[in-house]
């Protein structure tokens, strides 16, 4: 699963959000038996790692009590993780520097331990590489193509699917398998399946999970296509982003089912989550809401990128003129989303000082403030102009945070609506593009 958090390890949106947090009730009972003895057992330093994990999330928030909770402390990651990159190059870099660290050298280990046990994501993988005799140490060039989504992003993922005992779960871009693991102590062997692009990952994975003994699979295919073998599904949780829901994903939802994935936009800045649910009537219902992260998209999907730009806007941030718009604050979930869609080409430098957005294939770009009432432009395109227009008509819309997407439509376009009304904000989502091998 790779979590957009540059997905998948600094946050490409913004820092983790303070004031949306996830309802943190037991409402799913008790989970499946977790883990045969056998597996479970650990050395006692990696079980107080695991125990002061879960009390660094419990004290944050973002866990709650439940089955999510149960399996964290019963879950040897270790065996998941047995290395991990540590990147050395600072940002820009190319080729970039990287340090392995393989969780079974002593002089790796402690480092090691505490990083697969922290809110990182772990990067495990570059270019495609085989999995199975990394050597440890620098290494120079590649680019991360698999990593484990950072763990809080996990909790909040399967809290909010409700994932309980009994239940038929498919994780798509499984990556490592911490997640679908985690699914696959909740729900019972036998119930936790993962559809996985990369063959040395899903082979890497299925070895591991196969040591915890915990009866999950890992089939190597296209996600975009979910699995119909083992159709239809309780949850479904998608650790790759898309443009749109991709039907297959939608028919394999069971009645009473939840469905979760990132919708991914060009810019890696305000990412949507999107939750599908199923009705025991089987009507379906989708609901898209801003969030501070989410996933990477899909294989061959190109991001905008302020990085190049930094330089120049320093060296000359543009022509200063007064705003009526002060920045919005970065909570501002719905407004963002909104910007993705219907501003769209722009991305935002999130280590500029000042709110910093850029439109990259337009040579433009604007800083606002710092709170004196003025903005700074740069190019043709007036990006600030176009955020203050949107900006009012998302007030005038009653400020929405969420949005409905209509899925029903048989050509396969998605709309999206902030509700009725002619105030109401309203966009088409990007139709899937199928891409060369039809992997994502």
């Amino acid at each position: 699963m790779n979590e957009v958090l540059n997905s998948v390890a600094t946050p490409a949106a913004a820092p983790p959000d303070p004031l949306e947090k996830p309802v943190l009730t037991d409402n799913t009972g008790p989970a499946a038996p977790l883990l045969p003895p056998q597996s479970a057992v650990g050395t006692s330093e990696n079980a107080t790692a695991r125990a002061a994990m879960v009390a660094r999330l419990e004290e944050s928030g973002v866990l709650g009590r439940g089955p999510v909770r149960e399996a964290l402390l019963a879950l040897p990651r270790e065996i998941l993780l047995p290395h991990a990159y540590v990147r050395v190059s600072g940002p820009g870099a190319d080729p970039i520097d990287w340090r392995l660290l393989d969780g079974s050298h002593p002089d790796d280990r402690q480092e090691w331990l505490e990083l697969i046990h922290s809110d990182e994501s772990i990067l495990l993988q570059r270019d495609g590489e085989p999995l199975d005799a990394l050597p440890r140490g620098p290494v120079t060039g590649g680019h991360m193509t698999s990593m484990s989504t950072y763990t809080p992003a996990t909790v909040e993922a399967l809290q909010a699917m409700e994932l309980g005992s009994g239940q038929r779960y498919l994780e798509l871009g499984p990556g490592p398998g911490v997640s679908l693991a985690l699914a696959a102590a909740i729900t019972g062997p036998g119930l936790a399946t993962g559809v996985e692009r990369d063959g040395p990952m899903a082979a890497f994975a299925q070895r591991n999970l196969d040591r915890l003994g915990i009866g999950a699979e890992v089939i190597k295919g296209d996600a975009l296509e979910g699995h119909e073998a083992r159709a239809p599904y309780d949850r479904i949780h998608s650790g790759i982003g898309v443009p749109c829901v991709p039907a297959p994903w939608v028919e394999q939802l069971a009645p009473g089912g939840r469905l979760l994935t990132t919708l991914a936009t060009r810019t890696p800045s305000w990412p949507g989550q999107l939750l599908v649910t199923r009705t025991t009537a089987g009507t379906v219902e989708a609901v898209l809401r801003g969030r501070p992260r989410g996933y990477r998209p899909l294989l061959g999907y190109r991001w905008l990128n302020a990085l190049d730009y930094r330089a120049r806007i320093k060296d000359d941030p543009g022509t200063a003129r007064s705003t009526r718009l002060a920045p919005p604050p970065d909570a501002a979930y719905g407004f963002w989303l909104a910007a993705a869609y219907l501003a769209p080409g722009l991305v935002r430098d999130f280590q500029a000082e000042t709110m910093t957005i850029v439109a990259p294939e337009d040579d433009s770009w604007a800083v606002a403030g710092p709170g004196d009432g003025t903005v700074r432009g740069h190019g043709p395109r007036d990006v600030w102009a176009e955020l203050e227009d949107l900006h009012a008509r998302w007030e005038q819309a009653g400020r929405p945070e969420r949005y409905r997407v209509d899925l029903r439509d048989s050509s396969g376009v998605q709309h999206v609506t902030s509700g009725a009304g002619p105030q109401a904000l309203s966009w088409t989502l990007p139709l899937l593009a199928r891409r060369p091998g039809g992997d994502a």
